[in-house]
């Protein structure tokens, strides 16, 4: 996997945070999206030269995007505010989009930066 990834010109942050969304969003398990990504993006840190730290802000990152009906979390949120599922989503979903979007962008200016 990491030499597939190594050979496209996708940045490794990104492919980094991309792997941990997907998995958010499959599995609902911000942790297991976490660790599962991390074990995946692991041998690109050595092959590509990426910061090891940007990336595991990334992948944490990614770890947290949309929350829905599979995260319980999501559930918390909904029950302690009262609100509809449809509301929940639009406010706590939405929300942790923004977050994950922000890391993301905050690591890849850090990786420009640096």
């Amino acid at each position: 996997i990491a030499s597939m990834m190594h050979s496209t010109q996708l940045s490794p942050i990104f492919m980094a945070w991309s792997i941990a969304a997907v998995l958010r969003i499959a599995l609902g398990s911000a942790t297991v999206a976490a660790i599962t990504a991390g074990g995946i993006v692991a041998p690109l840190i050595v092959t590509s030269g990426a910061s090891p730290e940007l990336m595991v802000i990334a992948v944490g990152s990614g770890s947290v995007i949309f929350s829905h009906v599979n995260d319980p979390g999501f559930w918390l949120f909904k029950e302690y505010f009262n609100l509809t599922i449809g509301e929940t989503i639009r406010s706590w979903s939405a929300l942790e989009t923004i977050i994950s979007v922000c890391g993301l962008v905050g690591c890849l200016l850090l990786s420009w930066a640096i």
